[in-house]
């Protein structure tokens, strides 16, 4: 171990270590002009990839919008998902019977009106016409059902309103 620190004390020790660390200044200085010659290429190609623009700073603001409408159509989706869950609950199909509700009251002016939403929920609507009065009566309807007793024509008006969403469907 002194003979170590003997050799670490001479001069031909001070001397190899100041060679070494001139080659490593050298060799750092060598790879800096390299390093500043690439980046000056690596400038001249990029701005000739983008006809005279710093194509760079373009994809840079490329992926920033590209970010942006990402975040917007989330939003988007999230607004459609929200408008079709909504959309269930309005009035989807529509169902219309025209009749007489008397002989002596001449043309079809009483009628039965279904509305109804996805899922066959509403109300039905009976108008019944005569030369002394009209009324107009309104029975709930559940998955295409009344707890309430239907009328050939309510019955009919349903039935209707259910078709017309197959209509729709085969459209699509």
């Amino acid at each position: 171990m002194q003979e170590i620190l003997k050799f670490l004390k001479t001069d031909t020790y001070l001397i190899g270590l100041s060679i070494f660390v001139v080659f490593l200044f050298i060799t750092f200085i060598i790879l800096l002009v390299n390093n500043i010659k690439i980046n000056k290429k690596y400038k001249k190609f990029i701005k000739k990839l983008g006809n005279g623009n710093n194509i760079e700073e373009d994809l840079e603001n490329f992926m920033y919008k590209v970010e942006n409408v990402e975040k917007q159509n989330v939003d988007i989706s999230n607004i459609c998902k929200n408008l079709k869950e909504d959309l269930s609950k309005c009035v989807q199909k529509i169902g219309v019977v025209r009749y007489s509700a008397f002989r002596d009251s001449g043309s079809d002016l009483s009628f039965a009106v279904a509305l109804l939403d996805e899922k066959d929920n509403g109300v039905v609507f009976n108008g019944i016409y005569s030369r002394e009065m009209s009324n107009i009566y309104a029975k709930p309807v559940e998955a295409g059902n009344s707890k309430y007793t239907l009328s050939e024509e309510e019955v009919e008006a349903i039935k209707k309103a259910k078709d017309s969403n197959k209509v729709c469907e085969n459209k699509s």
